[in-house]
């Protein structure tokens, strides 16, 4: 097991003598210093969220914050009178993030000690750590992806989302429509490699196998003309919802074999499996072939069974199974079929789908897999 600590996800940051100098209430100016403004911008480029608990006047500490020319760089700010481990579970209930993933930063020894009261596996730091932070293994990611970089737009961008979901009155089908949302399927590049590795290896409940692929084993699919790997994105009128999707493909003369479908669990509402399967099976049907999709059952992954099943998969036996190679990797020793006879889906009702034609080349002359 490795011994590299839980990644930050995001770090909530106290305002007086901790992110700015100064107390609020009672000093006529606060300084933001130069160091503090450097750590946040770095945590921020790195893909970790920043937020606010502390106890002060909610509009005067936000103005202040705008001033200083920071208040873009934090989500969620819970400034007002309350305890602020009651603060850190609200923000880390609406991220729906872990509190093992939280960090706490304050000046204070009594709040620091409150919060790890009541929150055991937040990790706590004093304020004059705050310019070290970055420097620190739990606040490192090993690879900064596309995604990462602009994690906060894309937060921001979901919280408005969700807004306007919430006061909108008509059927979800109609509030869908109105997002305005484009999926687009592309083969992997260089650039995806991070991503797809990363969504490779989540156990979620939107993966079929949890089988983990490293950057070298997509690196060799990638390059074999019998495979594809294709990326999937999403974006919409409020902002991009960035990578939230794989596929790995294996070409065979009378079945394409799905080695991998993983998508993102926060596109679940969206429909954005039904739709990314649909497409593929409209796609093996205008190359007349059938669809064979690897799955294996994990502690969470009931959703993407049942999303196989309502697209049309079953188990059932067809020969066009035998042309599938026999599966020697241990981790790949339980891998069940499920398989359909690819007939054209009509497009879907909520979004528009770009996509590549698959299947183009003569799969007799494509090193089949």
């Amino acid at each position: 097991m490795s011994d590299a600590p839980t990644l930050v996800k995001c770090l909530v940051w106290d305002l007086d003598n901790t992110l700015w100098r100064g107390t609020l209430l009672e000093d006529s100016e606060v300084a933001l210093p130069d160091d503090i403004r450097r750590t946040i911008i770095e945590l921020d480029a790195r893909g970790i969220l920043q937020a606010v608990a502390s106890k002060n006047d909610h509009d005067h500490a936000w103005e202040r914050l705008e001033r200083l020319g920071v208040a873009e760089y934090f989500v969620l700010p819970q400034i007002g009178w309350h305890p602020k481990s009651q603060s850190i579970k609200e923000i880390a209930d609406q991220l729906n993030f872990a509190m093992k993933t939280i960090a706490f930063i304050d000046d204070q020894p009594a709040e620091r000690a409150e919060v790890a009261y009541h929150h055991a596996e937040v990790r706590c730091y004093d304020a004059d750590q705050a310019a070290e932070l970055t420097g620190l293994p739990e606040f490192s990611p090993a690879v900064v992806t596309v995604d990462a970089a602009r994690r906060r737009d894309m937060y921001q961008a979901g919280f408005r989302r969700t807004a306007e979901r919430e006061s909108f009155t008509g059927p979800d089908e109609e509030f869908l429509r109105s997002l305005d949302l484009v999926m687009e399927i592309k083969p992997a590049d260089e650039g995806d490699l991070s991503r797809v590795e990363e969504l490779t290896l989540r156990t979620s409940q939107m993966n079929a196998t949890g089988v983990y692929y490293s950057d070298a084993d997509l690196r060799a699919l990638i390059a074999d003309p019998g495979h594809e790997v294709l990326t999937v994105t999403l974006t919409d009128r409020f902002g991009p919802h960035g990578a939230v999707g794989v596929m790995l493909l294996g070409y065979h003369e009378r079945v394409w074999h799905l080695k991998l479908l993983a998508t993102s669990c926060r596109v679940v509402s969206f429909g954005a499996g039904a739709v990314l399967l649909n497409w593929l099976i409209t796609e093996a049907a205008e190359s007349g072939v059938h669809l064979a999709a690897d799955f294996r059952r994990t502690d969470r992954n009931r959703m993407m069974e049942i999303a196989y099943r309502f697209a049309g998969f079953t188990g059932d036996a067809c020969d066009c199974l035998a042309e599938l190679p026999a599966e020697t990797a241990p981790d790949r020793a339980d891998i069940e079929f499920r398989h359909l006879v690819a007939e054209r889906r009509p497009g879907p009702t909520t979004m528009s789908v770009v996509g590549p034609a698959l299947g183009a080349e003569d799969a007799a002359g494509a090193a089949l897999a």
